[in-house]
């Protein structure tokens, strides 16, 4: 059985236990040609690769596939068999510099080898991941590197859309046996932000990120906050959770001003941590005077605005080589890739948004 980034289906318990209920009924080519609103010998033809379909239909086929986990055995070799030299790959945004770096790092290390790099967003939403990768998918590759919103949610999801390709977690945590990960440690690195702020005086610190359903990595990293703060007899403010994806430079945060009035504030990435400094100035704040502010990624941006700002360094381009090496690992069958989780560290930046906590109380 190929591995994947969401591990052997059987272990995962898809396998109904004796005196459990019976398992539901086995999906057929009928029920995936319905859905996908073609005739059966168009979903044959697909799944055979045994002749022409244009590819808006093999699209809309390769989304039915994977919603009804649409799996016979004679599909499953077809499809190992007949791969294309491809990597599919999802990341959330490939507007946000972090991705950028991950994919250069993935796409020369995939060149080298022969493959292309075929990529998909899901814009932070984990209900147009499958939607998203059924492309990638359909373009048969050779496996898929995924960064998703929250495997622990979709593993079930996403295990069936991707049942039979080799497959590589990029900045997600592993949630079963056998996982294929490459990844930082976010909880770690929340931490040692935490840490930072306390020696700098800081008692009132605040988290801000995006919605928690659409990154696993910003819980991890306001847990990481919080075991700081706990340890320190501080108390755990709750994490303000925003919209910003349109909109980081419209940041509203009158709210948490009014009610806990941080010294310090730490968001859950860099292009947060921008708009979030933006925020603080039109509100008549300084940073780091008034409020010190950091964030997570190490992007270029942040080292050009003034005052520098203070972050966590992820090795993005290494990490999308080693996704990449890793996924052609796994599709060569070589040693024990499949059981791998690889963290990459990280480095604190302190920058010029980082100050003591003001004296006076405002």
């Amino acid at each position: 059985m190929t591995s994947s980034a969401f591990g052997d289906a059987s272990a995962l318990g898809d396998s109904p236990a004796q005196g459990d209920a019976a398992p539901r009924r086995a999906t057929t080519i009928k029920d995936v040609a319905k859905k996908a609103r073609c005739s059966i010998a168009s979903v044959s033809r697909v799944v055979n690769d045994s002749g022409p379909v244009s590819t808006g239909l093999r699209r809309r086929i390769a989304t039915a596939v994977a919603e009804l986990d649409f799996r016979p055995s004679e599909v499953g070799r077809s499809l190992v068999l007949k791969r294309s030299r491809t990597i599919g790959v999802l990341v959330p945004s490939v507007t946000n510099p972090v991705f950028a770096d991950c994919l250069a790092g993935l796409q020369e290390t995939a060149r080298r080898a022969g493959h292309a790099v075929l990529i998909a967003q899901s814009d932070y939403e984990p209900g147009r991941e499958i939607e998203a990768i059924a492309p990638l998918i359909a373009e048969r590759p050779a496996g898929l590197v995924l960064t998703v919103c929250d495997p622990a949610a979709s593993a079930a999801h996403l295990r069936a859309a991707t049942a039979g390709i080799p497959t590589v977690l990029l900045f997600n945590e592993a949630v079963a046996a056998g996982d294929a990960v490459v990844t930082v440690d976010n909880r770690g690195a929340g931490r040692e932000i935490a840490e930072a702020l306390i020696r700098h005086g800081h008692r009132r610190i605040s988290f801000v990120a995006g919605r928690f359903a659409a990154s696993d990595r910003a819980r991890a990293r306001f847990e990481g906050v919080g075991d700081a703060l706990a340890a320190a007899g501080l108390p755990v403010a709750p994490p303000i959770e925003i919209d910003f994806i349109d909109g980081p430079d419209r940041i509203d945060l009158s709210d948490l001003l009014a009610r806990s009035r941080p010294t310090a504030i730490v968001a859950s990435n860099d292009l947060l941590a921008i708009g979030v400094v933006a925020a603080l100035r039109r509100h008549g704040l300084a940073v780091p005077d008034d409020v010190s502010v950091a964030g997570f990624d190490g992007i270029a941006i942040g080292r050009l605005i003034a005052p520098a700002l203070a972050t966590i360094e992820w090795p993005a381009r290494a990490m999308g080589a080693a996704a990449a090496a890793m996924l052609l690992d796994l599709v060569a069958g070589r040693g024990d890739a499949a059981a791998r989780v690889v963290t990459l560290p990280h480095v604190w930046r302190p920058g010029g948004t980082l100050a003591g906590a003001p004296n006076v109380s405002r």
